[in-house]
């Protein structure tokens, strides 16, 4: 007899990778047009919490508007004698998995970026309740992790809930991600594997330093750490550094030997701190994006929550879909915000000399791990609008990216193949630099990542 028996819906591994498109959605809990969302797991002791308990704070699922999105949030409160405050985070990063084992229940990445939709055909199937995911998740965990000997949990639908926790949630992912700050990965033998995505990128696997974060921001090399001590068969692992073959790039031996493993061949190759050659995959769950912009030698980055178009025309979505799938695409370099804080972050590249723009928001956040002669160089969307009024706002500043071009030769651009990409074409006004025509940088990157693509079917095809 099943344990899911009295659900509704199905419930396993076969669900996950599952996606709900708008039109067949009855509800999203968060997701991008809504500012206060998260997700987190607080640690008590045995006579604090009262197993089971399921406690609804603003609407449940019926009474929440057929085709809308709502703030959401949800804590979970856990117990047990093995359980300490490094396992929270270990804990927290398995709602991911275990809501994608719900028929027709999408999780999409993490923390403060959580978005969920429930399908129409499993609410219409009976499954329309918060008690009921609260049940589900109950069985899950205690199945799956059983040193969790009590749980307990609050969803949250009222917006200013919702917003006061948020706040609490920030403070607590903050105190987490310090804790590893300071450490340097050549001081451990071990950095740490994450394959929890895999369900919707099969060929990526995240690789966890002390200084590089995983992507989607949740998971430390503590974190790591805790969870391969307490479920070693599970999604996250050891991985043995080996041999260092190229110290400023983040490339060993024994990392190439697992992500050629776990991508059954597909990548053979990974760089940590580098966007080009053999950049770090990338699922779909991470925080932010560096993206090349060839008509400058330098680099933007943009986070999730950025709601408008990059100072190239591209927005959030256009830039995930690019990097996101498990794929090295060059220029490319999907990260979470904690990696921006390292002192590794695109170490090869040339580090904050060559960022030329981000999102305020995340400046603002970032700010005092940035080298100080750099922050007020770096342009934000308050600043400029076009290619055109970056070259103007760097060279004003000084940013060092105007030395670089200033040295660089001159080489004119091989006009690539017809790509159909219509939607991906350069704004009008982008700057010719270095014999590059506007926008025709940006078409090459393309090429090489449609290229890298069609390859990767094949291969596929063959096996």
């Amino acid at each position: 007899m099943s344990m899911f028996e009295d659900i509704p819906v199905g419930i396993g591994i076969i669900y996950e990778g599952e996606r709900i498109r708008g039109r067949d959605m009855q509800v999203e809990l968060g997701g991008p047009r809504e500012d206060y969302k998260f997700e987190l797991v607080q640690s008590l002791g045995l006579d604090e919490i009262d197993d089971g308990k399921v406690e609804v704070i603003g609407r449940d699922i019926p009474e929440l508007t057929e085709g809308t999105n709502t703030p959401f949030g949800m804590v979970i409160y856990v117990a047990g004698k093995e359980i300490e405050k490094d396992l929270e985070g270990v804990i927290e990063r398995r709602i991911h998995e275990y809501v994608n084992f719900v028929e027709g229940f999408m999780h999409l990445n993490q923390r403060y970026d959580i978005q969920l939709r429930l399908s129409k055909k499993s609410y219409d199937r009976g499954f329309n309740s918060f008690k009921m995911v609260g049940e589900i998740l109950t069985r899950l965990y205690k199945s799956e992790m059983p040193f969790i000997e009590k749980i307990q949990f609050v969803f949250m639908t009222d917006p200013d809930t919702v917003k006061d926790w948020y706040a609490k949630a920030m403070e607590i992912y903050e105190a987490r991600d310090a804790r590893a700050r300071g450490m340097s990965d050549d001081e451990v033998d071990v950095f740490y594997g994450c394959s929890l995505c895999q369900s919707f990128a099969p060929t990526h696997l995240c690789v966890i330093t002390p200084q590089r974060y995983a992507n989607c921001g949740a998971i430390s090399w503590f974190d790591g750490r805790a969870t391969a001590k307490i479920d070693p068969k599970g999604p996250v692992f050891e991985v043995m550094k080996g041999e260092l073959i190229d110290p400023v790039k983040g490339e060993y031996e024994g990392v190439n030997k697992v992500i050629r493993e776990k991508s059954l061949g597909e990548i053979e190759r990974v760089q940590l701190y580098t966007a080009f050659d053999y950049p770090h995959t990338s699922c779909g769950c991470f925080e932010g994006c560096a993206f090349y912009i060839p008509e400058l030698d330098g680099f933007g980055v943009v986070h999730r929550n950025f709601k408008g178009e990059t100072v190239n025309g591209l927005n959030f979505v256009t830039i995930s879909d690019l990097t996101a799938g498990g794929r090295q695409v060059d220029g490319f370099h999907g990260l979470s915000i904690e990696y921006m804080r390292s002192p590794k972050f695109l170490q090869a590249d040339g580090g904050w000399d060559r960022v030329v723009w981000m999102p305020l928001e995340i400046k603002e956040r970032i700010k005092d791990f940035m080298p100080p002669e750099i922050v007020d160089k770096i342009a934000t969307e308050n600043d400029v609008s076009s290619l055109d009024e970056l070259r103007t706002w760097l060279q004003e500043k000084v940013h060092p990216i105007i030395e670089r071009l200033a040295k660089a030769p001159v080489k004119a651009a091989e006009e690539p193949e017809e790509i159909s990409v219509p939607s991906l074409e350069m704004p009008a006004g982008a700057i010719p630099i270095q014999g590059i025509p506007a926008g025709m940088g940006f078409k090459i990157i393309l090429k090489n990542a449609k290229i890298r693509a069609e390859k990767m079917i094949i291969r596929a095809e063959r096996k």
